[in-house]
């Protein structure tokens, strides 16, 4: 049998993915929690950190939380930037870059880009004004110059250098794994050092072949889910073991 807190938080996670609790409000209040099902605060807290693992429910403002919305589930099947898949949603997205710098490229980013040097660029991207992903991306020469002009709080990447020098994402590589939070993730993305979060590793080119950008994406455990179709005839989907 279910545990109590598991019984609230279910009921809680039909509410909010039926629109009871719309995005952008705050949740009853652990108090008025408690109240509604007879239980104990520390049985309502414990269903309401099930939800906030779940990217349902964020920070605490007071003794509430903020409801984000219901699963939020990104495909492979094309390639969208973070932000425009997150805006097709009706998503809140937000983004910051937080330090870059040109330098030299290393033996493995040197393979990958083809490039001499590179730009490297930390950005912190936001849903619904939650800290969700960090992107650690290095940008091959020939584009860098374009992505420094952008603004640092430029919401989408992907369509900032379409309109300022028509370049279009064509082709991604992308390999997903878990890693542990360091100090810096921890820091940034409000979470514990060495909680799991979800890595993004991918290589963009252009249609011609041409070598973009190379990341390091690491999302907030909870905060999205990734979708892969697949059939007996095409599938997306390989599986590596990992050394």
């Amino acid at each position: 049998m279910a545990a109590r807190y598991e019984l609230i938080a279910a009921e809680l996670r039909d509410e909010i993915l039926a629109g009871v609790h719309p995005v952008g409000s705050q949740l009853p209040s652990e108090a008025e929690l408690a109240a509604r099902y007879s239980a104990a605060r520390g049985t309502v807290r414990q269903a309401v950190a099930v939800l906030a693992a779940e990217g349902l429910v964020g920070s605490r403002q007071g003794a509430r939380r903020i409801v984000l919305g219901g699963e939020r589930s990104q495909s492979f099947a094309e390639l969208h930037s973070f932000a425009q898949w997150a805006r097709s949603k009706g998503h809140r997205v937000g983004g910051q870059v937080l330090g870059q710098r040109r330098r030299r490229a290393g033996p493995a980013e040197l393979v990958r880009l083809g490039s001499p040097e590179v730009l490297e660029v930390l950005r912190l991207r936001t849903l619904e004004g939650e800290p969700v992903l960090l992107e650690r991306t290095v940008y091959a020469s020939w584009i860098a110059g374009a992505v420094e002009a952008l603004p640092p709080d430029c919401v989408s990447v992907t369509q900032g250098l379409y309109e300022s020098v028509g370049l279009v994402f064509a082709y991604g590589e992308h390999l997903i794994d878990a890693v542990a939070a360091g100090s810096e993730d921890a820091r940034l993305l409000g979470v514990r050092r060495g909680s799991p979060l979800l890595r993004q590793r991918r290589v963009t080119t252009t249609q011609e072949g041409r070598p973009v950008e190379w990341s390091d994406d690491r999302y907030r455990a909870g905060s999205v889910a990734f979708s892969i179709r697949n059939s007996i005839g095409a599938n997306p989907l390989t599986r590596l073991a990992l050394s």
